[in-house]
């Protein structure tokens, strides 16, 4: 009963909260940053995938493609399989193409927070990189009690939020087996994933770390041809599924009828929750990268937000709809992608879903709590909170996670939306008043580019050389 009415109030805060106030700030953002830097995201793709490859000038330091792995490995996750699920079970098959659309205006927002985080980057002692929102925030606008509040937003969502619904979605897979008991199984599984979480954020668990971060990469890979073939087996419906989609992301009279429960909000959470585009999360992977020009790294960022939603949210998307499964609150989850792979693959199918999530599930834990780390150490005066305290907070981590398995599904969404929209709301407008200094960055990089030249940035290029930038002069 008492969760019950918590749920419920959660619900009403998720709500209100996406709809009118997030969605506005969301979409003034994007739209005005693709305006602003006339479509970057699209019109230099083919220049950000090359910036992938490029290497740093000292191999010590981190590389374009090393920052990129990290923000991609943080995005791509259990939401890729089962936030697009819940989507399109609760929100329609139009959520699909409102997922796209968040995906190419927030690839826009995605560039300008990355790009900022390159511009105000510190270096520490030992040479390496560091930064993020907190730092610009503080350096920029000279608001350290807003980069303290987006701090412990931070902390709410990746340590709270996100692993309560990471370790939710994981047992969740479960329930297509037959020894699933509602009452013990979700108990034993969040126990086991705290352990094993326990286990690495302690010291103790190196090995299964390493493994994760090999096989990750592989099974992403491996999910997409699995898609694929499922997409291929079923191409018979591909127009059907295709008409459904747009049909029901222009239902406006379904949408405007009931709107926070519409394709459009289900379709632009969930994207968000996916790619977190804007959302503060990845500028702090961007700022460790040593490239010789801001506007490469925020380049690169926008490839990571494609490959998360339009590579792999949408070969979940396409591989469920082409199925022709039921769609319903019923299957709401992983069931619905349990349902579309064993149309193909049987009894196997749910087996990979379930490999899959473990595996996904996992190392978003543990990436989650890297970023973490690193608002606790801005916190904390620049420095690595004492030994006693990160024991006490890991152990707190490994709690959330536990309970994370127990708590009703609705719960544990709304927290995750609720902590993630905070942290956006603080994010997305301080970018939105920064702009200025994205824009004359970019139009010097562009400059440099129509020379020939490999573009390379100084702090007086755009009038910043008494800005106190410590990696620019």
């Amino acid at each position: 009963m008492f969760l019950e009415k918590v749920t419920g109030i959660l619900d009403k805060i998720d709500g209100v909260f996406y709809y009118p106030v997030l969605i506005i700030v969301m979409a003034v953002a994007g739209f005005y940053f693709t305006f602003r830097t006339r479509g970057v995201q699209i019109r230099l793709f083919g220049e950000a995938c090359k910036m992938i490859l490029e290497k740093p000038g000292d191999k010590k330091h981190v590389s374009s493609f090393q920052a990129l792995m990290v923000s991609t490995a943080s995005r791509v996750g259990t939401g890729n399989i089962v936030g697009v699920s819940t989507a399109i079970c609760l929100g329609g098959p139009g959520a699909v193409f409102w997922m796209w659309v968040m995906c190419i205006i927030g690839a826009a927002s995605a560039f300008v927070e990355s790009t900022l985080a390159q511009i105000y980057k510190r270096r520490d002692k030992d040479g390496t990189f560091y930064g993020g929102p907190a730092y610009y925030i503080e350096q920029a606008l000279k608001a350290p009690f807003l980069s303290i509040l987006f701090c412990i937003f931070l902390i709410a969502t990746y340590a709270g939020g996100f692993n309560l619904l990471c370790s939710y979605n994981l047992q969740s897979t479960f329930a297509a087996y037959s020894f699933y008991d509602a009452k013990w199984t979700p108990v034993i599984i969040g126990a086991v994933l705290a352990i094993l979480v326990g286990l690495c954020l302690f010291g103790g668990g190196k090995k299964i770390v390493r493994l994760t971060e090999v096989m990750v990469p592989f099974m992403g890979i491996f999910y997409v041809l699995v898609s694929l073939i499922v997409i291929i087996a079923h191409f018979t419906n591909i127009p059907a599924m295709f008409a459904a989609i747009f049909r029901d992301a222009f239902d406006f009279k379904s949408i405007f009828g009931g709107i926070s429960g519409s394709c459009l909000i289900f379709g632009i959470k969930r994207g968000l929750y996916s790619n977190e585009a804007g959302v503060g999360s990845a500028p702090n992977a961007s700022a460790s990268a040593n490239v010789s020009h801001p506007v490469k790294q925020g380049l690169v960022q926008t490839v990571s937000v494609y490959i998360d939603t339009m590579l792999l949210c949408t070969a979940t998307a396409l591989m469920c709809l082409s199925s022709g499964v039921e769609i319903s609150e019923k299957v709401n989850g992983t069931p619905y992608v349990q349902n579309a792979l064993s149309t193909v693959f049987g009894s196997a199918g749910p087996i990979f879903i379930t490999a899959a999530m473990i595996l996904f599930a996992f190392t978003t834990l543990l990436g989650n709590l890297y970023y973490v780390d690193n608002a606790l150490i801005y916190m904390n005066k620049k420095r690595k909170p004492g030994k006693i305290f990160m024991n006490i907070f890991y152990v707190a981590c490994v709690l959330v996670i536990f309970f994370g398995a127990i708590v009703p599904m609705d719960a544990a969404w709304a927290v995750a939306d609720i902590a993630m929209g905070l942290m956006t709301i603080i994010n997305l407008p301080c970018c939105f008043v920064l702009f200025g200094v994205v824009g004359k960055t970019l139009d010097n990089y562009e400059r440099q580019r129509k020379e020939g030249k490999n573009p390379e940035f100084h702090a007086k290029d755009i009038g910043l050389e008494n800005a106190g930038l410590s990696c620019w002069d």
